[in-house]
């Protein structure tokens, strides 16, 4: 299926690895010129030349979206240098557990805020793409917005990001921009957060992939095409939904 997505413009954040690299690669295979970031210069400059080796237009800069002044620059730059913004996915995420005033206030600045922040600074791009065509917003979720199993900043503060989206699919549908969010479930990642505890915590592991009726977890190509498709104007009717991609771990209807 042809998404249509061939030339437009897509920005990522925090994408030089895990769901975040998946996603830029899955959008470069669909013909999108690309805007990267993450917090590693030599991993941001890597992934823009790997990007233009998929034959399409690629443009990076270390940036911290804890950053809003330094995220609303990237934003400009990229815009300028790539024709505008058509598309943006807000990924990165703190993956932190403990209940500690610290975490609390890491996760409310990466995953909430460097959310907001990224669309704040998109808005006139994105209204200008809807107005044309279509644009759309989208949100790395997590199940764990969707089933409290203990006190977390993680859970709590991605349960907010799902409030703030469809409020924002709301305001938005009017200028032709879609505002939704994708929740993974437990995705496995060379050197990320399940190949560590497959490590520290092989029992837990194991425990893990039986609580799933798939018997594995899933990966980030798996989200990242999730992804690839909510950015398309093939789902231009779909905006303020939330797309659970975890091989029915969650019991949720």
């Amino acid at each position: 299926m042809d998404l249509g997505l061939a030339g437009r413009v897509a920005l990522v954040t925090g994408a030089t690895k895990g769901i975040g690299l998946a996603v830029a690669r899955a959008l470069a295979a669909e013909g999108m010129n690309l805007g990267v970031c993450s917090r590693d210069p030599a991993a941001v400059a890597g992934l823009v030349d790997s990007l233009a080796d998929q034959g399409v237009k690629a443009w990076g800069r270390a940036t911290d979206v804890k950053d809003g002044e330094a995220l609303g620059r990237w934003v400009a730059d990229a815009a300028e240098a790539l024709g505008g913004v058509d598309v943006a996915v807000s990924n990165p995420s703190a993956m932190v557990f403990q209940n500690t005033e610290k975490d609390w206030r890491s996760v409310f600045e990466l995953d909430l805020l460097g959310s907001i922040r990224l669309f704040d600074a998109c808005r006139p791009h994105l209204v200008r793409a809807g107005a044309a065509q279509d644009a759309s917003f989208i949100m790395i979720s997590s199940i764990s917005a969707l089933e409290a199993t203990q006190p977390s900043p993680y859970g709590a503060l991605k349960a907010a990001l799902n409030h703030y989206a469809k409020g924002l699919a709301v305001e938005m549908a009017g200028a032709g921009v879609r505002a939704n969010l994708v929740s993974p479930g437990n995705i496995f990642v060379e050197g990320g957060f399940w190949d560590g505890v497959k490590t520290r915590a092989p029992a837990y592991f194991d425990q893990s992939l039986k609580a799933n009726p798939t018997g594995r977890m899933g990966t980030a190509e798996e989200v990242a095409a999730t992804v690839a498709f909510l950015a398309s104007p093939r789902s231009k009717f779909t905006t303020g939904a939330n797309v659970v991609v975890d091989g029915t771990l969650t019991r949720r209807v």
